[in-house]
């Protein structure tokens, strides 16, 4: 891993001759790249938090297995997200076996970006966000949340409930070559098994219109088959949330569980919701069911 970044880029000169003026044209702002091993990830956004920010480009087709905790505590695999720091993939990070953690913690001055299929997967928390727990502002772009866990709710992401001050916002966005599910195969054990939207925050997703370039929530889970109270929200859970939006957007085949589970696909208590062409089918129990007030273009 390069340790010296240049801070400010060189500028390129191209001389105007009349009026005897000079111009200069900014170059663009190189990345930092990151050898494949958890040790060079962690120092990298040690580093990036420390200077107040940079571009991180993975090692392509890295897997980064994590074995440690080595933020918040032992609850983060990587170092709590303090500043401006983007992951460029392609390439996966991954809890290993063993101790329970989740990927990454965005802290409230912090903000995440993962871009061109960056995975988060197998992360484990004790808590809320099974692969990210968000404080403060996170960008999925080409990018995926799959086969995470979180005992509490965000299987798959949590935007923390937040009473007062800035409050967190998320954005997942899918471009027209990106296939295959966003946010899957992610477990809650209360309330938004891909997608946790808690007070006063914001969700945004946007796909691409076509049958196979929307972006995808799916097979997602909230609660636990043998719970009393039951799960609610298996794709999507916005819970008192400022305001959330899915446009191009599929939800399809998650499941609440429980005795008293609900509304598989998304689930709705209070705040705005806005829903244009995107799909909430094939959920179990039901869609949208005990949303109140009802979820925008949402049946069964």
């Amino acid at each position: 891993m390069r340790r010296n970044r240049t801070i400010i880029q060189a500028l390129i000169g191209a001389t105007i001759l009349a009026g005897g003026l000079t111009a200069l044209t900014p170059a663009a702002q190189a990345s930092t790249p990151v050898g494949c091993s958890e040790g060079e990830l962690v120092a990298a956004i040690n580093l990036a938090n420390a200077s107040g920010g940079d571009t991180l480009a993975l090692a392509p087709g890295c897997i980064y297995r994590m074995t440690s905790a080595h933020g918040g505590g032992a609850s983060d695999a990587l170092p709590v997200i303090t500043s401006r720091v983007e992951l460029l993939g392609p390439a996966t990070i991954t809890r290993a076996s063993g101790s329970r953690f989740r990927i990454a913690e965005v802290s409230a001055t912090g903000n995440f970006t993962l871009t061109t299929e960056v995975k988060l997967t197998n992360g484990s928390a004790n808590g809320d966000g099974g692969a990210i727990l968000n404080h403060g502002a996170v960008t999925l772009t080409n990018s995926r949340l799959s086969g995470n866990t979180a005992t509490g709710n965000g299987g798959g992401l949590a935007n923390a409930d937040t009473p007062s001050g800035t409050a967190p916002a998320a954005t997942f966005t899918t471009g027209p070559t990106f296939t295959g599910d966003a946010v899957s195969n992610n477990t809650a054990g209360s309330r938004g098994g891909g997608i946790y939207n808690g007070l006063n925050d914001t969700l945004t997703t946007t796909g691409v219109s076509g049958t196979n370039t929307q972006l995808r929530i799916t097979g997602n889970t909230a609660g636990n088959a043998l719970s009393l109270s039951g799960g609610k929200g298996g794709g999507i859970a916005a819970v008192n949330s400022t305001k959330t939006t899915l446009t191009e957007t599929t939800v399809t085949t998650n499941h609440a569980l429980g005795l008293f589970g609900t509304a598989g696909g998304v689930y709705r208590l209070n705040g705005i919701m806005v829903t244009t062409n995107s799909p909430i089918t094939a959920n179990t129990p039901n869609n949208c069911v005990g949303s109140v007030p009802a979820v925008p273009n949402c049946t069964g």
